[in-house]
């Protein structure tokens, strides 16, 4: 039996969660969310906390998986979540036109990236992206969508990457043939 599971998740005040017909909806300041219930679990809300329970007979594996959506929509809600992506290279630049990211990548053409509803992407300098919402999988996604444009190389580093994000590095020819 999950040990996350079974923590209630508690709700801040400004945020409701509801459970109807097999899905929870949470709503609070920075948007709405929901979520389907995963099968063999059961959700209830009292006592401003939600609390998951599981089938004993089955031990339901989704059981911590379920408190952890409800906890990430609680979150998300409330105080959303973000990605920074760092673009490192010479001339690889992004910039807005609008809604839209465009981006120079070291190709014969930029890219366009019109970023799905309730995402919002920010460019604070030309090598730095961050992108926030409500929905921490689809921050995540879009993170990784960009990402994906021009993953980092390892031999220069050069490319879109996570802040904080470790490229491990190879040598070159020159320092292979050397020994």
């Amino acid at each position: 039996m999950s040990r996350v599971g079974k923590k209630p998740v508690p709700i801040p005040g400004g945020v409701t969660v509801a459970v109807q017909d097999d899905v929870v909806r949470v709503k609070g300041p920075k948007g709405e969310l929901s979520h389907p219930i995963l099968t063999g679990t059961t959700v209830v809300v009292e006592g401003g906390e939600a609390r998951v329970s599981a089938e004993k007979i089955t031990r339901n594996p989704a059981f911590g998986t379920m408190r952890a959506q409800i906890n990430n929509m609680v979150l998300g809600v409330t105080s959303g979540f973000n990605k920074v992506l760092e673009i490192v290279g010479t001339g690889y630049r992004a910039q807005m036109e609008g809604k839209k990211l465009v981006l120079q990548l070291g190709y014969s053409h930029p890219i366009h990236f019109d970023p799905p509803e309730g995402i919002t992407i920010k460019v604070e300098n030309p090598t730095r992206v961050v992108i926030s919402g409500a929905n921490k999988y689809l921050v995540g996604q879009v993170a990784a969508n960009i990402r994906g444009f021009r993953p980092p190389e390892p031999y220069k580093g050069k490319g879109v990457k996570y802040e904080g994000e470790y490229i491990r590095r190879k040598a070159g020819k020159a320092a292979g043939a050397a020994s």
